[in-house]
């Protein structure tokens, strides 16, 4: 038997030991979707971790919804209100932010490699340019000069150090993202000669980190490097997103984070800015944070079956839908995100049983040697942690099979 994640606390059973999801059974869910694999998502557990973050950090800091984690339109338009910007990644996330009702000036466009036609289409829609590297900037000012308009323009800024103990180290050393800490303060000059509009800084060091001091640690150095950067160019920017990094408790072992102690900590860092950010706006960039645990993966058992002594729950929905689940995306070791049998939600495991797909691939596997209830060809399975990086971040195409439905609760 191998461990599972822990059940986000967001989850009960009714008295027929049914999974209850934003206050209904499991089961009613699916009926009225119509069929599974079905991703549901309830907005009022977003609501409360929003509502928690909001108390615990400091209330100078914007809050940031990074949309890539999901872009699910009737996400995206309830999220809207709850945060004060979106960033994106491309321009079909910017059209998806600007459909949510988000205002262009409160959205920012990351990500190497844009292509002409996205940096004219940012420009025109008055949409922050997180500038990625000296050719960008060249092409984005050209463009915003044929256009007559001053393109909006904020540097990412690839700092020397990372965030310890991040899933997804986006800082420090060589990387693809964002320009060398040293060469920010020409590139900013060659901003505001080009007539562009300079934002301020993006500074991204790392995801998915449940180390508390360590996040402090990096959000201690973000500032500093923000001020070091701004005292050599000579100018303050109006704008420093200080990226996020924030994780949630995936597997066995994992704590939840105290975001209560970094909110203390950013509170005292930004009550002693160094007199050249003191006119600064501050943002955190937030994305599974918000919304991970919000979602639920419900998918159908088709077949049971044994071999070499071992039992097999074969489902109608896998990696094509759920690729974190399954282990393939982003870990090195494959362990178990929480998993439970929907309509068994208050019985004692009897059995370990691994829970697979329905493609022709070994790493089609949602439960691997996991303690569940015995369950039977129709049950339901529930794969929690479902609310970022699903649908949209699985090779839904692979092999032809249906696309899974979405859901919103409690809108």
């Amino acid at each position: 038997m191998k461990p599972t994640g822990p059940i986000p606390p967001y989850f009960a059973a009714d008295s027929d030991g049914m999974l209850q999801i934003g206050g209904r059974r499991a089961d009613d869910l699916v009926a009225e979707a119509g069929d599974t694999p079905l991703f549901v998502y309830d907005m009022d557990i977003v609501r409360q971790r929003a509502k928690r973050l909001r108390a615990a950090m400091p209330e100078a800091l914007a809050l940031h919804f990074a949309i890539k984690a999901n872009p699910w339109a009737p996400v995206l338009a309830a999220m809207a209100p709850l945060v004060d910007g979106f960033d994106v990644a491309s321009q079909g996330e910017m059209d998806r932010a600007l459909a949510a009702g988000m205002a262009p000036d409160a959205i920012s466009f990351a990500g190497p490699g844009k292509r002409d036609r996205e940096l004219k289409a940012a420009i025109v829609a008055g949409v922050t340019l997180n500038a990625e590297s000296e050719g960008e900037v060249s092409r984005a000012l050209a463009i915003g000069r044929d256009l007559a308009i001053a393109p909006r323009i904020a540097i990412r800024v690839n700092p020397s150090f990372d965030l310890k103990g991040s899933g997804m180290k986006m800082g420090g050393g060589a990387k693809p993202f964002g320009v060398d800490a040293d060469r920010v303060p020409a590139l900013v000059e060659a901003v505001i000669k080009g007539g562009g509009d300079w934002r301020g800084f993006h500074i991204f060091a790392g995801s998915q980190s449940l180390d508390a001091d360590a996040i402090i640690d990096a959000q201690a150095q973000t500032i500093a490097l923000a001020a070091a950067l701004a005292e050599e160019i000579g100018s303050a920017p109006r704008h420093v997103n200080i990226g996020g990094g924030l994780g949630i408790p995936y597997f066995s072992g994992d704590a939840a984070l105290d975001v209560e102690s970094i909110g203390a900590a950013l509170s005292k860092q930004l009550k002693e800015l160094p007199n050249i950010l003191n006119e600064t706006q501050f943002a955190m960039e937030l994305g599974r944070w918000f919304v991970a645990e919000a979602g639920v993966y419900l998918t159908r058992v088709v077949d049971r079956k044994i071999s070499h002594d071992q039992t097999f729950l074969v489902c109608d929905g896998g990696l094509h839908h759920q690729l974190a689940a399954s282990g393939n995306f982003g870990t090195v070791i494959r362990r178990n995100y929480p998993i439970a049998v929907a309509n068994r939600f208050l019985a004692d495991a009897s059995e370990t049983v691994s829970v697979v797909g329905p493609l022709c691939t070994p790493l089609d596997r949602l439960g691997d040697q996991v303690a569940l209830p015995h369950a039977d060809p129709g049950d339901l399975i529930a794969v929690f942690l479902a609310g970022a990086y699903g649908r949209s971040a699985s090779p839904t195409a692979f092999l032809g099979h249906p696309e899974p439905i979405e859901m919103l609760v409690n809108a």
